[in-house]
């Protein structure tokens, strides 16, 4: 699907050269789409109902006009998607009674629902701007719907657009809802069809599309919709600016998503918190922290201040590059513009200076957090666990495990594996394997860092069998060992005269593509012979 939205939208720009960000004065849209030259909206007559048919649809439309539904409903089982439509096309002055309608059919009798009795109520829905109502009916055709429906249903709206008098907000609804459900080639093919016929989707519908497709990380496929939104001389707006900076971001792409917020700027635009905050960000998880800076700095010129965010993703970005210096700094700064500190935070300070082995500082911050009346959460006590266990305070660790009672907290998987360092650096290895043991039994597992440290430290404490034990879970895991504590490992295995069972090892490893790079086997395989014959 990825592949076919890309080589559809570069077919799409074969025809004209356009950079991401040139963006141009939107002037002469309407004399430029005219040049296209789109086809006339296809008029399709519709067979009247005769005889039997006839009768019954005048009977059933006048018990709704009198709303006798007692008498409607002795007709149900005698409906049929053909009625119905005409039912619907009868009463498509009164929205009201003809979604009630709709509805009443679906309920009493579904099979005399069909395509033309659904793209009946779209048009009666959005010709009357219940934008909402129209998208529901569409979604509930969607997600049970086979593979062909979404390619059918744009022609046969289109053929019933004239018999219902429409607007063309219902491709645009089309188009948004194929975005909101996350149907990327389906939208793609309706946004090429609509612009066939003439016709746009609102800035709104194409702002979806391109939020979508970010949530699943499609940057190509956004980047690429942005700039046929651009030749289409679709007007973008301050969130589509927004999402196109989020974009190059995401790429990596700094220079051009600071491009955007200047083009943006020129086209009379106001930079908005958020556009400022997504540029900051993207500085950060790059580490350029001066830059970072700068930007923050220059938010004032534009009208923009910054906010808790803004201060939130600084502090964090330092906190990454371990400037915990400047973090404070930011921090201090933050307090003195007023700007009340969240648990986000607090969490991310104390996380940082406990990650380098400071907790009198960490703790420092957890009582400042509570002065100030921001509740903790598990994020917070699993910083400060980390801290101490850095430092071999596994004594308060341990207590302040017994804290998250009281904030009626639970420990989970990042508790256990804060709680595995201490005991591992403290060369504890019966503890750090009990603690294990109660992890996986309390449903957690460890992740890679944690499972090579308590291998290491079995082996430093020569418990090659609990080490064993911890590589076999990884193994079923399918998480793949750290080569060199591997090595150690099956270097003890040696050592034991458990050659053999290194070797097992190995070919588990192997038969599950889980052998690490960089590990030699042929080491441990080439001490074999020695070791057996020291053992005969």
């Amino acid at each position: 699907m990825n592949n076919f939205l890309s080589r559809h939208f570069s077919t799409l720009f074969d025809s004209v050269e356009v950079k991401p960000t040139s963006l141009k004065p939107l002037i002469d849209v309407n004399s430029r789409r005219k040049k296209w030259n789109p086809i006339p909206i296809p008029f399709r007559t519709i067979s009247e109902p005769r005889g039997q048919d006839l009768d019954f649809v005048n009977v059933a439309h006048s018990h709704l006009i009198h709303s006798d539904w007692n008498k409607l409903n002795a007709l149900s089982t005698h409906f049929t998607p053909f009625r119905v439509k005409h039912v619907l096309l009868k009463i498509q002055k009164d929205h009201v009674l003809s979604l009630e309608f709709f509805n009443w059919v679906k309920t009493r009798n579904p099979t005399s629902h069909s395509l033309e009795t659904h793209s009946v109520i779209l048009h009666i829905l959005t010709k009357n701007q219940k934008f909402k109502s129209a998208e529901s009916v569409l979604r509930s055709l969607l997600v049970p719907g086979s593979l062909e429906l979404p390619a059918k249903m744009f022609d046969v709206i289109l053929y019933s657009y004239r018999i219902c008098d429409s607007s063309p907000r219902v491709f645009d609804l089309l188009f948004k809802t194929y975005a909101h459900a996350k149907k990327f080639r389906n939208a793609t093919d309706a946004f090429s069809r609509m612009k066939d016929y003439g016709f746009f989707p609102t800035i709104k519908s194409c702002n979806a599309y391109l939020s979508s497709l970010l949530d699943l990380h499609r940057v190509d496929i956004a980047l690429g919709f942005y700039r046929e939104m651009r030749r289409c001389r679709l007007s973008p707006n301050v969130y589509t600016f927004n999402i196109v900076i989020h974009a190059f971001c995401k790429s990596g792409k700094l220079d051009k998503a600071m491009q955007v917020l200047r083009e943006m700027e020129i086209m009379g635009f106001t930079p908005t918190v958020a556009s400022y905050n997504t540029l900051i960000a993207g500085y950060c998880n790059k580490g350029l922290m001066s830059l970072a800076m700068k930007l923050k700095s220059s938010m004032g010129k534009d009208g923009v201040h910054p906010n808790v965010v803004t201060f939130n993703t600084l502090i964090n970005g330092f906190c990454k590059e371990g400037k915990l210096h400047e973090a404070n700094k930011v921090f201090n700064e933050m307090k003195a513009l007023n700007l009340a500190p969240t648990i986000v935070t607090y969490n991310t300070l104390i996380n940082g200076y406990s990650q380098v082995g400071k907790s009198e500082m960490s703790n420092r911050l957890y009582e400042d957090m509570l002065k100030n009346g921001v509740k903790t959460d598990i994020l917070t006590y699993n910083a400060l666990i980390l801290g101490l266990c850095k430092e071999g305070k596994t004594k308060k660790a341990a207590y302040l495990v017994k804290e998250l009672d009281k904030d009626n907290l639970a420990p989970n998987a990042s508790t256990f594996s804060a709680l595995i360092s201490g005991q591992c650096f403290r060369k504890n290895s019966d503890r750090a394997f009990q603690l294990y043991k109660t992890m996986i039994r309390s449903g957690f597992h460890p992740n890679e860092n944690t499972y090579s440290m308590l291998i290491s430290t079995l082996c430093k404490n020569e418990d090659f069998d609990g080490a064993v034990q911890v590589l076999n879970d990884m193994i079923d895991r399918s998480v793949v060992p750290d080569s060199g504590t591997l090595f150690e490992l099956h270097k003890g295995l040696s050592r034991c005269a458990k050659n053999q069972l290194a070797i097992i090892l190995c070919k588990k490893l192997e038969d599950r593509h889980l052998m690490p790079k960089g590990f030699d086997k042929s080491k441990i395989i080439s001490s074999q012979p020695e070791n057996e014959d020291k053992t005969s």
